[in-house]
């Protein structure tokens, strides 16, 4: 009876699709905000540092491109081995899903160490490259070398908690990171003031719930009455199923990738045109930027299994429900995001840091930057679909169209263009949104809506 129970709960192709979706993306949404939270917070309190707060928020800044980096990896295996996982069980082939998720914990666990190493041995002259000076390095240097002891709990915890949302276990994904960030919060006053240890106390903080989140994953993939089992013998590597793991998260961790490498072109840019400060707006940019695009994000990503599922199990008119319920979703509450940033700019700013200068110089970047926002929908409900739907090669174009070939040519150019300066710098991310966003939805709705369309024609009620 509980086995039926469990199977009722994660069957999407029954029900209403809008409520499947609203099912998985609330909870992650929440998870994801929480989740944020780890690096937010640590911005918060590092910019109200008394003495060196615009300085040490830089620092943080900078190490930005390193979290993306790592983040990519979550994307690389983690979003290629949950869509794959849920049109394996859509199918209703339980054991190739279960040989997925063994196969993909395996990618996480290397990959986590491999990049522990990398980016510890080499630190110093990374950062200098990513737009350090010698007043930032030492917060950036102070920050990264503990935050890097927790990336195997950080990539192998984030990774796999997909597993529990594409199960249809939304809230235990969401008890994840929640319990990790809720220790985080309260530990990082603590470290960083009671027991002074400014900068580093914030990493440990970050740290310790990394590694709570991990262990509340692990736990829960391997207790009985999950529709899929973490079997010992999954983790070893099936080349073919490798092979398409790769292939489909190739999308998510070109996308971050790219993000990284617009991170690290920015504050080179930024550095020579603006210098530090630019590079301390920036790091509040980007961190108002990942807070307004996460209930976008959550969305698509919680759209992931019920569109993948519905395909697997050839119910196309759900599919092509789901795909549009989604973006209308979506496209609502960009334009509420937009208008309110648009508006009161100054009080995001104000949550970091309410030096004089950088609200000064900082409300006219928020106004450049986020523009266009409301075209980021197009991008995240074309993306979704593509990965969702298994279609890696196109998915993987687009994320490399927008940031690696609009977002960086256009921040390195446009500075140096009309005397624009660091203006040009945040007015590259609008025009991306706008090329990038409107290329990848129109392909999607002449690709996969034709694709749909046709099958749907052909598709037998129940």
């Amino acid at each position: 009876m509980k086995q039926k129970q469990i199977q009722n709960q994660t069957d999407f192709a029954s029900g209403s699709v809008r409520q499947h979706i609203l099912a998985q993306a609330i909870p992650l949404c929440f998870a994801q905000l929480i989740q944020l939270l780890y690096n937010i917070v640590d911005r918060i309190y590092i910019g109200h540092l008394p003495g060196a707060s615009s300085l040490a928020l830089t620092g943080l800044g900078l190490i930005f491109p390193i979290v993306t980096f790592v983040a990519a990896f979550i994307s690389l295996f983690g979003h290629g081995g949950v869509p794959l996982c849920s049109i394996e069980r859509g199918r209703g082939d339980i054991a190739k899903a279960e040989k997925i998720m063994g196969n993909t914990l395996f990618g996480l666990i290397v990959s986590s160490a491999a990049i522990m190493i990398l980016c510890y041995v080499f630190r110093r002259p990374v950062l200098y490259l990513f737009g350090a000076s010698d007043a930032t390095w030492k917060y950036a240097n102070e920050y990264l070398r503990i935050y890097l002891a927790g990336t195997v709990f950080v990539v192998v915890g984030s990774g796999m908690n997909g597993f529990l949302q594409s199960q249809g276990f939304p809230r235990e994904a969401m008890v994840t990171t929640v319990s990790g960030a809720v220790i985080n919060i309260i530990l990082d006053p603590i470290f960083i003031f009671v027991l002074n240890l400014g900068v580093a106390g914030a990493a440990i903080a970050t740290v310790i719930a990394q590694a709570v989140s991990f262990v509340w994953v692990m736990k829960k993939l391997t207790e009985p009455g999950k529709v899929l089992k973490l079997r010992r013998e999954n983790l070893r590597p099936d080349p073919a199923l490798m092979k398409r793991i790769l292939s489909l998260g190739m999308s998510g961790f070109v996308m971050q990738a790219t993000n990284c490498g617009v991170q690290v072109v920015c504050n080179m840019t930024l550095k020579i045109f603006g210098g530090d400060l630019y590079i301390g707006i920036m790091t509040i940019v980007n961190s108002v930027r990942e807070i307004t695009s996460l209930p976008i994000m959550g969305l698509t990503e919680g759209s992931k299994p019920v569109l993948g599922f519905n395909y697997g199990a050839a119910r196309y008119k759900r599919v092509w429900e789901g795909i549009w319920v989604t973006f209308g979703m979506g496209l609502l509450y960009s334009f509420l995001a937009w208008a309110l940033i648009m508006l009161f700019p100054g009080g995001f700013i104000r949550m970091f840091n309410a030096e004089a200068d950088l609200l000064e110089k900082g409300i006219p970047a928020m106004h450049q930057y986020f523009s266009a926002f409301i075209f980021m929908t197009f991008q995240f409900s074309g993306q979704s679909t593509f990965v969702g739907l298994g279609k890696a090669k196109t998915a993987v174009f687009f994320s490399l169209l927008r940031k690696a070939f609009i977002v960086i040519p256009l921040t390195i150019l446009l500075p140096r263009l009309g005397g624009l300066g660091v203006a040009g710098v945040f007015l590259a991310e609008p025009i991306s949104n706008v090329v990038g966003g409107l290329a990848c939805f129109i392909t999607m709705l002449l690709t996969v809506g034709k694709e749909l369309r046709e099958k749907s024609a052909l598709e037998k009620p129940l």
